[in-house]
């Protein structure tokens, strides 16, 4: 599962910034099925910032591990922003962590919807502020991705990393 690697691969490359910052993480992933926490664990000392990878697949899965609320469900579906935004909330909060990463999406090859074709994901992102500051957030990117079930799993694996590193850059850049 290499084929939308970088060199040094994404999972390598969040796993240095995370151990610089200090920071840890923990995963809820839909549409990737484990594989985040995977790549995040084929790191050697992963253990020093990865805290878990939930796999929540289900309606059920999602409200009683994440907290991600039935009207966000019933309303947008779990392909959506509110829900990704409530899967890293929740994931942050129920491992105490400092960043949670969430993917919801459409992995195909069949399942598309009317404005979200197979490929699209909602990548959330919620990281813990210091308590008090009033900076704590959590925010969504939705991408799409082309190829096969896997290869659209491995793109939006790496690309979610992608996205955390970017947003760990700029909480310690600040």
């Amino acid at each position: 599962m290499r084929e939308f690697a970088s060199d040094p691969p994404e999972e390598v490359r969040v796993g240095d910034t995370l151990r610089e910052a200090g920071h840890t993480v923990a995963v809820a992933e839909s549409c990737t099925g484990g594989l985040i926490g995977s790549l995040l664990t084929d790191v050697p000392g992963s253990s020093d910032y990865f805290d878990r990878s939930l796999v929540t697949y289900s309606y059920d899965a999602k409200r009683h591990e994440l907290a991600v609320s039935r009207e966000s469900l019933d309303e947008h579906g779990a392909v959506s922003e509110p829900v990704a935004r409530e899967m890293a909330a929740g994931v942050r909060d129920v491992a105490d962590a400092t960043w949670g990463l969430a993917t919801t999406g459409i992995a195909g090859p069949e399942g598309g919807l009317p404005g979200k074709p197979v490929g699209t994901v909602f990548v959330g992102v919620a990281f813990a502020a210091p308590w008090g500051s009033g900076d704590s957030y959590a925010r969504v990117e939705r991408f799409e991705y082309d190829g096969s079930r896997t290869q659209v799993k491995e793109q939006i694996a790496r690309g979610a990393l992608a996205l955390l590193r970017g947003e760990i850059e700029s909480v310690t850049t600040d």
